[in-house]
């Protein structure tokens, strides 16, 4: 079992199912597409193709077994029900991990705050953190990050999202975190809400999973704080807020730093921390902050997670830049598309603004989804923050920008469009040298492609 992630055995065990022949992995994975020689295909279910129909190629690529509900060519464990044992092995996963789990939510910047946190632990404990990967973070992806956490890890880190109430509950009753984090409360999923207190009450569904003698972790610069602090007193041990006022966890100097990032000195409950943000915006001063009250409250090292947040690049379609070649100079890109909300919105538009440019600041800026009825507000509301910027022209993408295009009633050059191939053709026209340019939407509108024609073989960069 030297190096085995798994066992068949183990999988049978877990999950109720019968080997057909033993075997042992290294990784699982529901994704054919991301099959690595040594793992487990788990051939879910769904409503336009059945994982079953891709077992063959998940072999081909070098996957040595898989998880069935029928039987395949090929060592398999075969269950009744394939979702229902993932998560049993989730659960398994979940039990035999001996060191500490941190859990995160929030309306905005969860994944950035988790990547962030991970980054942080394993400044210390180099191959012993383990993280949910990419956005997994629903009901299949936390059981699938679950899976995947290696026996020996010292610490894990799990993203929790939600759309509906009771999903979180679901989520982290998986999870088990030592250390429960919300990062923000805003109107993401307002649609299927209803009401900000009802998004508040979603998120602290996180503290219901706490193990014995947990922390809370809060934001104090919310309005539904309060809210909060009642929902996790009823299951943590110790509760940390962090922001400014009277927060546990507060910066007390806060400046931008040459690098466009944040030199900050942050007061903790054991000791003051000075130390960068490569990051740049105040909401990563927020983050940093975080993700310091969460390693203090894990035990971790404090000075090395400050650290890892001075290291830390953009992530994809989250802040990552790129210097991209237009005529004989360059032009900054900073991909935000990923999602959108108006908090998130506001955040990045006041990077773009803070960016020291020689020529032009441009934002190409897609539809916010799931805002339902206070959709037209929200992007109505957008104008501010986009003047504040001091944005020189803008490309709105879809048909609901068409209340920003208004409520901005002339006062920035506005071309509207309908999709993303439209606005890469205009962003193309547009871009100059010395121009930064911020591209930001929900992910459904697509606007990664634009990313990608853009910047196209362009590596990350810092500035």
């Amino acid at each position: 079992m030297s190096g085995a992630l798994w066992t068949s055995a183990e999988i049978a065990a877990a999950t109720g199912g019968t080997v057909s022949q033993p075997f042992e992995v290294t990784g699982v994975t529901f994704d054919s597409r991301e099959v690595e020689h040594g793992w487990l295909f788990v051939a879910m279910p769904g409503t336009v193709a059945d994982g079953h129909d891709f077992v063959p190629g998940a072999f081909v690529k070098g996957a040595v077994g898989a998880l069935v509900s029928k039987p395949v060519d090929g060592p398999h464990v075969l269950v009744e029900d394939v979702p229902a044992a993932l998560e049993a092995l989730a659960k398994a996963s979940r039990a035999r991990m001996t060191g500490t789990v941190l859990g995160v939510t929030g309306s905005v910047g969860k994944t950035s705050t988790k990547e962030a946190l991970a980054a942080a632990l394993e400044r210390r404990h180099r191959g012993k953190v383990h993280r949910s990967l990419k956005s997994y973070n629903n009901h299949t992806g936390v059981p699938l990050s679950l899976a995947r956490m290696p026996r020996d890890s010292v610490y894990g880190v799990f993203e929790m999202g939600m759309n509906h109430e009771g999903e979180i509950r679901g989520l982290v009753a998986m999870v088990r975190p030592h250390v429960a984090l919300i990062t923000a409360i805003a109107s993401a999923h307002i649609e299927n809400l209803g009401s900000m207190e009802a998004i508040a009450d979603a998120k602290g569904e996180i503290f219901e999973g706490l193990e014995p003698g947990g922390t809370a972790i809060i934001p104090n610069d919310t309005p539904w704080r309060d809210r909060l602090l009642k929902a996790a007193r009823r299951h943590a041990e110790t509760i940390r807020t962090f922001g400014s006022g009277d927060a546990d966890v507060t910066a007390v100097h806060a400046v931008r730093a040459d690098n466009g990032g944040s030199l900050v000195t942050a007061r903790l409950a054991g000791a003051d921390l000075t130390y960068n943000i490569a990051q740049p915006g105040e909401h990563w001063v927020s983050n940093s902050l975080a993700v310091l009250a969460a390693v203090e409250a894990a035990g971790a090292d404090l000075a090395a997670a400050g650290l890892a947040l001075g290291d830390m690049g953009g992530l994809k379609g989250r802040g990552e830049r790129h210097r991209v070649s237009v005529g004989e100079g360059t032009a900054l890109l900073i991909d935000e598309s990923y999602n959108a909300n108006p908090a998130s919105m506001a955040a990045t538009l006041a990077i773009l603004g803070a960016e020291q440019v020689s020529g032009r600041r441009l934002a190409v800026l897609g539809t916010m989804r799931e805002m339902g009825d206070h959709g037209p507000a929200a992007h109505a509301a957008l104008a501010e923050p986009i003047l504040a910027a001091r944005v020189d022209e803008l490309v709105l993408v879809g048909e609901e920008m068409a209340v920003l295009e208004e409520a901005l009633g002339g006062r920035v050059p506005v071309t509207r469009v309908a999709d993303a191939v439209e606005a890469t053709a205009v962003l193309q026209r547009l871009l100059g040298a010395g121009d930064a340019v911020l591209v930001k939407a929900s992910n459904g509108v697509g606007l990664a492609s634009l990313v990608s024609a853009v910047a196209g073989g362009a590596a990350p960069c810092s500035t």
